[in-house]
C-alpha cells in the first residue's frame, strides 16, 4: 500500500495572469473540467493506493477540500501550514505523522504537474516500488525531448535504456542553452520531476543524517498540532522556527541511496506559458484556447479566460497573449520565463491584479465584483448547496440582495425567510444577517452595496460554521 503525499501550497507567478497568489495554477483547469490538483489526486488513486495526505496553506484549505469533494476523494489528512517553509518541512511533517509505520511507502508529488498518461505513470511507480521497499529513495526522471533550460536534470552513469530503476549519480541545476544541448546529446540525463517514492523509515533516517536541525521543530509543530474542521494545523511557533529549504537541498543531493525510474511518456510542470504551448501546439506551433480567433498566426499561444471576451490574433508569430477579465498579458515567446517580472512591477504599483482575481473564493462559494463606484459596489455571489455565510453585520454599508438562480435562506435580525428567484431582500446598515443555500442546486444572487466604506474588512462575524476569525 502506497500513501500519496500531495504538496498543494505553492503560489507561482510564471503563469500570470491565469495563476496568481490567491488562486495558483494547481487549482486551475488546463485541459477539460478538472484542475491539475484534481488530476494529481486521481492519478494516485487505486487499489494499491491509500487515501492521500495533502499539505496546503491557510489560503487554499477550503479550495482543497472543495476540489477533493468534486472528484469524490476523501483524504487521510489535510495539513494546513501556518506559513510556507518549502518542501522539506512539508514532507518531513507527513513522514513524522506516520512514524509508527516505518515500512509504509510514501509517494510525494507536487500538485501542479500535467501527466496525461496516468496508467503509464502508475507503471513507473510499480517499477520503483521494489527499490523503495529495500530502503532506497526513488525519484522519477523524464526523458527529455529538447534542450530545456527551465528544468533541473538527473545524471546517470550510462545512457538511458528501458524503464527499470537504476542508480542516480547526481542532481544538476538548470543549465544554460549550450550546456543543455550538450547534456541532451549524451543520453545520460533526465529531467528532474521532483516526485519521490520511499519508505517512511528511509526518509526519516535521511533527515536525521543530513538535515537533523529540521527534525526537532517539525516534530514539535506536529506535537502541538490542533484539529480544525477536518484540517490539522501544526503548532505555529515551532513551525516558524523551521529552516526554509527544499527537499532536494535538504537531503536528496546528499543521499547515497537514490534510484531513478525513467519515464518516457509526456510530462510537464507547466512552469511557464511556453511549456503550456509545447504540450498543446498544432502543426503550426499554435495554441488557441477559449474564445479565440487566430488568423494567419503561428508559433504562438492565444489564451482567453475572460467571460464573454473575444481574443483575436492577426498575423502573430512567436507571441504569447493571455486574456483574463481583469488583465491581459502580451509577451514575446522567448521571454515567458520573465513573466514574474511583470508581477513584481504590478506589485510595486499596488495593482490588485498582481496577486488576486476579481473572483474571490470562499469556503461557501465565491463572489466577484461587477461594478465599483465611490459609494456603491455590485457583486455576483455564488453559494454552494449547503453553504452558509457567517452571521455578520457591517458598520458602514447596507446591502440589497436579488436572487437570480436558486433559493436562499435569509436571516435579517430576528426574521428568517426563504427568498426565491426574482425576489429580493434589503439588509439595513448595522443589521445582523446571514445568507445560506438550503437547496441541492447552486444559489446565485446579485448584491448591491451602498455606503461610505465598502472594504471587505468592514465585517463583524458573530458566528461562523467555518471557524474563521
Amino acid at each position: 500500500m502506497i500513501t500519496p503525499v500531495i504538496l498543494a501550497g505553492g503560489s507561482g507567478t510564471r503563469l500570470w495572469p491565469l495563476s496568481r497568489k490567491s488562486y495558483p495554477k494547481q487549482f486551475a483547469a488546463f485541459d477539460g473540467d478538472r484542475s491539475l490538483f484534481q488530476d494529481t489526486v486521481l492519478r494516485f488513486s487505486g487499489a494499491d493506493m491509500g487515501r492521500p495526505v495533502v499539505v496546503t496553506s491557510e489560503d487554499f484549505r477550503f479550495i482543497v477540500t472543495e476540489q477533493l469533494g468534486e472528484v469524490g476523494v476523501l483524504p487521510d489528512q489535510v495539513f494546513v501550514e501556518p506559513e510556507g517553509r518549502d518542501t522539506a518541512a512539508a514532507i518531513l511533517l507527513a513522514a513524522l505523522a506516520m512514524a509508527e509505520d516505518p515500512d509504509r511507502l510514501l509517494l510525494v508529488a507536487p500538485s501542479d504537474h500535467a501527466i496525461p498518461d496516468a496508467a503509464a505513470f502508475r507503471t513507473a511507480v510499480e517499477a520503483g516500488a521494489a527499490s523503495a521497499q529495500e530502503g532506497r529513495i526513488v525519484t522519477f526522471g523524464i526523458a527529455p525531448d529538447r534542450p530545456e533550460t527551465g528544468y533541473g536534470y538527473l545524471e546517470l552513469a550510462e545512457p538511458v535504456t528501458g524503464t527499470k530503476a537504476r542508480p542516480l549519480l547526481r542532481f544538476v541545476e538548470k543549465p544554460d542553452q549550450a550546456r543543455a544541448e550538450e547534456m541532451l546529446g549524451t543520453g545520460r540525463y533526465l529531467w528532474n520531476a521532483g516526485i519521490f517514492l520511499m519508505r517512511v523509515g528511509t526518509v526519516l533516517d535521511a533527515f536525521a543524517k543530513h538535515a537533523p536541525d529540521l527534525v526537532a521543530p517539525v516534530q514539535a509543530a506536529l506535537d502541538a498540532a490542533r484539529p480544525d474542521l477536518g484540517f490539522l494545523r501544526p503548532g505555529a511557533q515551532a513551525w516558524g522556527e523551521t529552516r526554509k529549504v527544499s527537499i532536494d537541498y535538504a537531503i536528496m543531493e546528499k543521499s547515497e541511496s537514490l534510484m531513478v525510474v525513467p519515464f518516457p511518456a509526456a510530462w510537464t510542470d507547466l512552469g511557464d506559458w511556453e511549456a503550456v504551448r509545447i504540450t498543446r501546439a498544432d502543426e503550426n506551433g499554435l495554441v488557441a484556447s477559449g474564445n479565440v480567433t487566430a488568423i494567419d498566426c503561428r508559433d504562438s499561444l492565444l489564451w482567453s479566460e475572460g467571460e464573454g471576451q473575444a481574443l483575436v490574433g492577426l498575423g502573430l508569430d512567436n507571441i504569447v497573449a493571455v486574456s483574463m477579465a481583469d488583465a491581459v498579458l502580451v509577451a514575446d515567446r522567448d521571454r515567458t520565463q520573465d513573466v514574474k517580472k511583470v508581477v513584481e512591477a504590478l506589485r510595486e504599483r499596488r495593482a490588485p491584479q498582481a496577486d488576486t482575481f476579481r473572483r474571490d473564493h470562499r469556503p461557501w462559494g465565491w463572489f466577484e465584483s461587477l461594478a465599483l463606484g465611490e459609494r456603491f459596489q455590485v457583486k455576483r455571489i455564488f453559494v454552494h448547496p449547503g453553504g452558509r455565510l457567517s452571521l455578520q453585520s457591517h458598520v458602514h454599508r447596507a446591502e440589497h440582495w436579488i436572487i437570480v438562480e436558486g433559493s436562499a435562506e435569509v436571516t435579517v435580525g430576528e426574521t428568517v425567510q426563504v427568498v426565491h428567484e426574482n425576489q429580493s431582500v434589503y439588509v439595513p446598515q448595522g443589521s445582523v444577517h446571514r445568507l445560506a443555500n438550503p437547496g441541492k442546486m447552486g444559489l446565485t444572487l446579485i448584491e448591491v452595496q451602498t455606503g461610505a466604506y465598502l472594504g471587505e474588512d468592514d465585517i463583524i462575524r458573530h458566528e461562523d460554521v467555518y471557524s474563521r476569525d
